[in-house]
């Protein structure tokens, strides 16, 4: 690893960040904060992204949660500044228009299940432990915590979690759709394998596109969003990447994108 606080790999336009805070549980602090706010601006500009994956160094936490030291003495003011910069940061994460992956490996608690909330789609190891405990600190989630869970749970279950604080094992967030997949830690490094080579793959316009139909469309009425479908399938057919797949697929081979 290096000095920084977020490791950054490329394979061939696949992104692994690791946040390297291990002393610390990899907790968002204000550092950690304004260093993720700048690898996501740089990978905005990366016209070869195809995703990001995105875990915690080490073994025991994924993101631990918010940092509690530099919160405690915060003014309301403070409070709110602090809770808008992490949630523009994390908006930031889920607007990438590529697929987003985390790779939750132990404590995924507060800040950090609200970074795995704003990714595409999460996928545990068998250690993980999830939670919103903020209110057991006498706080709300500040990071988008009370919006992203619903969504992604339903709003019966998020009140449970949010207004009693409890933590949840791997097991009980696939039950409940918060995560995709479980497995062991061994069996999460071959998964990434494996997810590289599948979203690698695919023509990278094409993942684009579906992931713009999929979050677009949740927020408007089905209409609107089928004629949004419509337009990004036709949109397909004025590139390269659709000739280059059908023509593969008839000729039995695998298409280069």
């Amino acid at each position: 690893m290096s000095d920084t606080l977020i490791d950054v790999r490329d394979h061939d336009g696949i992104v692994r960040l690791t946040l390297t805070r291990p002393q610390a549980l990899n907790a968002l602090n204000s550092d950690l904060i304004d260093e993720l706010e700048r690898v996501l601006v740089d990978l905005e500009s990366r016209s070869h992204l195809r995703a990001v994956l995105i875990t915690g160094a080490g073994d025991k936490a994924f993101v631990a949660g918010a940092d509690i030291t530099e919160m405690r003495d915060k003014t309301p003011q403070q409070a709110r500044d602090f809770a808008a910069r992490a949630q523009a940061t994390i908006k930031r994460l889920e607007s990438l228009p590529v697929p987003v992956v985390a790779l939750v490996n132990g404590f995924c608690l507060g800040g950090g299940c609200e970074l795995a909330l704003a990714c595409d789609w999460a996928v545990a190891s068998d250690n993980a432990v999830f939670g919103q405990p903020e209110v057991q600190l006498g706080v709300i989630p500040g990071f988008g915590g009370t919006q992203r869970l619903p969504r992604r749970v339903g709003p019966a279950m998020a009140i449970d979690l949010v207004t009693t604080g409890r933590k949840i094992d791997a097991a009980e967030a696939l039950r409940i759709g918060l995560v995709n997949r479980v497995m062991t830690q061994s069996e999460l490094e071959d998964y990434v394998e494996e997810l590289t080579r599948q979203l690698g793959g695919n023509g990278p316009q094409a993942v684009r596109s579906a992931k713009q139909a999929v979050h677009e469309g949740m927020d408007q009425d089905q209409d609107t969003a089928l004629a949004l479908e419509n337009s990004l399938f036709a949109l397909c057919f004025a590139g390269d990447e659709q000739s280059e797949g059908m023509t593969a697929f008839v000729e039995k081979r695998k298409p280069s994108f």
